[in-house]
């Protein structure tokens, strides 16, 4: 039996519909309504559309597909196994099962053709605006007349759940802005969330908000139209200076008579009676987990197309290298996410005699040495870009008329600059740094959580480190802020002592590959300290032994991270010439350190000398590790007042003069 080709479109739908269902039902857990609602466009994009190949799914020039929506991942799963990916019908059985390549939300880097890890709303339309970003300035930057070696697009479906979420918003805001022609958001517009229907709390017209924003904004009336979806999303193709928003009209649980159209769909089993029902709506005679061999061979077809477009694109390549070999060597570095020769060797090194320097001042003089020789550094700011210094004077701006620009202008958008660095580094090809001041890490946190789940390298960069930030007062001097994220699994943080150690940091996390760096950097200038230079490559072990007891093993061992490294130093000097032998230990990254051998951690905190003392300007948690049960910890547990920065230092007491008497009760305990 031969099928026309709108048979077959309805038949493979169907078949990724029911894949969906019974790896659902199978697992007892699950989101059954949207690939019920959503597989129409999601099969449309994927074989008329989307340029991909299964084959080599790390194909660069590929289109790059986001499920915002990722509580649907039993659709793209299916679509992953239908095309070829590297996801079987074994994998999708395991759905939501321990260690399964099919987990309940889409993880990046665990399975094969999953682009980003979503479901927390919102962050996987945010993360497309900085595949998109980074596809015009890879574009703008290494593209040639007859060689358009940089030239896809990036597609997400969404849904009204993401779109709620302030962090979408944020992110389509600077998408019109930056006029990213090269971005297509299929929206799955149900009118359903997971209590029940949007009218309980949203009633606002997208398709005006979305061209308030400087977007294109198209309508397919039936969601379950191919034709109409295609049409729609060839006609965005055209606009190539606006970013295209398609509302698709769905229902959600399509084909379940009695949970069709009904939050009852959304995140729970339909259950077998009701599964009976959507099997007797689409004609599915089939076993559960069953692919038609006519939907196979039709997929199978399709896959070629991949392959012969990359095959197209190695040729273009091969042409490319050949006639520009400098910027084609630059782009296969930056696209392995290596490191050229020498980038670090600008770095600048400061002497003790150097006048007192903020540690964010140090990062902007090392950012710009560091832009000299790293051509694919992109930086930016959340409208901060004066105090955080992350200017790279080398550069243009970023803009709709110089994509090549590496300064990106974030505005007062905190959480969408977080997302949208990781969808710089998930692109690839670029690295990417941000800045905000540290007590506004607060909302950035969900996109610095993922950072670290996906393992992508962003540097974060936070500056005015304490309550020494001083006239602004409690509502921007961070406390809890460091220890809070120490906690992030797979997080660096990184307080550098002095302009050496800044440069050390950064260092260190251009190295990174799959590891996100906070770096936390001082408002108030601060002095060059004698032996950073020389220990410069310890930073790396996360600690060591900066100064030491004059003689013999020390009686006190003083450990500080930042600022508070060189009043460790002053205090050192007091007790030494009151008779005490002092070691200070700079523990700039406790994670790293962490993960040194016990060797290592026994020369910097001796297991002998039990008497030791943490100083940090920051809730105090975490330190008693270090420090031991019969250690002592300055730390700092209550919010701070406003005050000159000199001033909020004297009165925290973290002087000298007020902690010396203190230490010395203690060593005489």
């Amino acid at each position: 039996m031969t099928r026309t080709r709108s048979e077959i479109d309805q038949l493979s739908i169907n078949t990724i519909r029911m894949l969906a269902i019974d790896a659902v039902e199978h697992a007892n857990s699950g989101h059954p309504g949207m690939p019920l609602g959503a597989s129409p466009m999601a099969y449309t994009l994927w074989t008329r559309i989307l340029r991909q190949n299964s084959a080599n799914p790390k194909w660069f020039n590929r289109d790059r597909f986001v499920l915002s929506a990722g509580h649907g991942s039993m659709m793209l799963y299916s679509l992953l196994h239908l095309s070829g990916f590297d996801v079987s019908i074994e994998d999708i059985k395991q759905f939501r099962r321990w260690n399964s390549k099919t987990p309940g939300h889409p993880e990046f880097g665990h399975t094969e053709g999953v682009e980003a890890t979503t479901g927390p709303l919102g962050q996987g339309m945010a993360m497309s605006v900085g595949m998109a970003l980074t596809e015009r300035f890879l574009a703008a930057v290494y593209n040639r007349p007859d060689y358009e070696i940089i030239n896809h697009h990036t597609y997400a479906l969404c849904g009204d759940g993401d779109l709620m979420e302030g962090v979408s918003q944020e992110a389509a805001s600077i998408a019109g802005h930056l006029k990213l022609g090269q971005l297509i958001v299929l929206y799955d517009s149900n009118s359903i969330t997971l209590d029940g229907e949007t009218d309980l709390s949203f009633t606002e017209d997208v398709k005006l908000r979305f061209q308030a924003y400087g977007w294109q904004v198209l309508q397919v009336q039936d969601g379950n139209d191919p034709d109409a979806i295609e049409a729609a999303i060839l006609e965005a193709k055209q606009d190539k200076g606006r970013p295209t928003l398609i509302e698709i009209n769905t229902v959600i649980g399509h084909g379940s008579p009695n949970k069709g159209g009904k939050s009852a769909s959304h995140g729970s089993p339909l259950g077998s009676s009701e599964v009976k029902l959507v099997r007797e709506f689409y004609n599915w005679t089939h076993e559960p987990f069953h692919v038609p061999e006519e939907v196979r061979d039709h997929f199978l077809q399709l896959n070629k197309h991949g392959i012969q477009a990359e095959e197209e694109w190695n040729q273009l390549w091969e042409q490319y290298s050949q006639a520009y070999p400098e910027l084609a060597d630059q782009l296969r570095l930056a696209i392995d996410g290596k490191l050229p020769a020498n980038w670090d060797k600008h770095l600048p090194v400061y002497s003790p005699d150097h006048k007192p320097i903020a540690t964010r001042q140090a990062s902007e003089d090392i950012l710009n040495a560091l832009g000299d020789t790293l051509p694919n550094l992109l930086g930016g700011s959340a409208d901060l870009a004066s105090s955080n210094k992350t200017l790279l004077k080398q550069s243009p701006n970023y803009s709709p008329k110089q994509y090549e620009g590496r300064n990106i202008w974030y505005g007062v958008r905190e959480f969408a600059m977080g997302a949208i660095m990781n969808g710089i580094l998930l692109h690839g090809g670029a690295r990417a740094y941000g800045g905000t001041f540290l007590v506004f890490s607060d909302y950035m946190r969900p996109a610095m959580r993922l950072s670290a789940l996906m393992g992508q390298p962003v540097i974060y960069v936070f500056t005015h480190d304490s309550i020494a930030y001083g006239e602004d007062g409690p509502t921007h001097q961070p406390i809890e802020h460091i220890p809070s994220l120490r906690l992030i699994p797979n997080m660096l943080v990184v307080r550098p002592a002095d302009a050496n150690e800044t440069a050390a940091a950064y260092r260190l996390a251009l190295s990174q590959h799959d590891r996100p760096v906070s770096l936390i950097l001082s408002r108030q200038d601060l002095p060059v300290l004698p032996g950073t230079a020389e220990h410069a490559d310890q930073l790396s072990n996360g600690a060591y032994v900066l100064a030491d007891a004059e003689h013999g093993e020390p009686d006190l061992i003083l450990i500080a991270s930042g600022s508070e490294v060189n009043l460790s130093l002053q205090i050192r000097e007091q007790l030494s010439q009151r008779g005490l032998g002092v070691r200070v230990v700079s523990m700039p990254c406790r994670e790293l350190f962490d993960l040194q051998s016990q060797a290592y951690k026994d020369t910097v905190l001796l297991p002998s000398v039990v008497k030791r003392v943490a100083l940090e300007m920051a809730h105090p948690s975490g330190w008693e590790r270090y420090v031991g049960f019969q250690g002592l910890t300055f730390g700092i547990d209550r919010f701070g007042a406003s005050a000159p920065g000199d001033h909020m230092i004297e009165q925290f007491g973290f002087t000298a003069s007020r902690l010396v008497p203190q230490i010395e009760a203690y060593m005489k305990k």
